[in-house]
């Protein structure tokens, strides 16, 4: 099975399949993936997208970056879901270049933790509803989409250094997440040397203070999300094969 999944205008999609948990099963192929935003879908892409059988939609972007770029096109197979978990919004193009640029947006992620607590659970329990395969996504499928990647890895028992490795496989998408911001933004200057970037660090970061915090990322989703052990259970049961 191939990871990345090529589309001509999609950069960062990819299936989270593969991965092996604590208990010893394996995250199945085909049923949960992650991405950067579905608006660009058309033509071909389209067609290749609804190839894949998804079922259902999480889009973590704000309404507003909805309504100025739009969203994955309507069909009958799908249900869209937007759960904006980020309440806080920033410009990473302008970010102070002397800004340690790992730490400040680990800063960022925690909070998201903290102020989408709602949103996240809410895309947890669609997750675990079992109308899959599923697909969510925000504008470059690096930040927010990666957040609820790695929250959902860890609550599968994941190991950590396959969730950092999952996490910064972006890397390979960045050039062409500055492209096109680029091409989007023909007037301005980029001026944070870390935009479109995932280094495992940031992940890292993030997950070493929910672990401060919370004492472990099941502590996190149990205190401040509300998860259960039967919510997690249902995930197991949906995404991973049988022991």
């Amino acid at each position: 099975m191939i990871r990345h999944i090529g589309f001509e205008r999609l950069h960062n999609f990819r299936d989270l399949g593969g991965y092996r948990t604590d208990d010893g099963r394996t995250l199945r192929w085909g049923r949960l993936y992650r991405s950067d935003s579905l608006h660009k879908l058309q033509g071909e892409d389209w067609a290749r997208f609804l190839a894949l059988g998804v079922r259902t939609v999480i889009d973590l972007r704000y309404p507003w970056e909805i309504a100025r770029s739009g969203r994955v096109p309507e069909h009958s197979q799908l249900a869209y879901h937007n759960l904006s978990v980020e309440h806080r919004p920033y410009d990473q193009a302008a970010i102070d270049p002397a800004l340690d640029p790992w730490r400040y947006l680990a800063d960022r992620y925690a909070e998201v933790a903290l102020d989408g607590a709602e949103e996240l659970r809410q895309a947890l329990d669609v997750i675990a509803s079992g109308s899959e395969p599923l697909v969510f996504h925000c504008q470059s499928g690096k930040d927010r989409t990666g957040l609820l990647a790695g929250l959902v890895l860890s609550l599968l028992g994941v190991a950590e250094e396959d969730v950092l490795a999952d996490f910064a496989l972006t890397e390979l998408a960045t050039e062409r997440l500055i492209a096109d911001w680029r091409a989007a933004h023909p007037t301005r200057e980029l001026v944070w040397p870390g935009y479109g970037r995932a280094p495992e660090e940031v992940m890292r970061l993030f997950l070493a203070d929910l672990a401060a915090e919370y004492g472990s990322v099941h502590g996190y989703a149990t205190e401040r999300l509300g998860v259960d052990d039967d919510l997690i259970s249902q995930l197991r049961t949906q995404l991973l094969t049988h022991a």
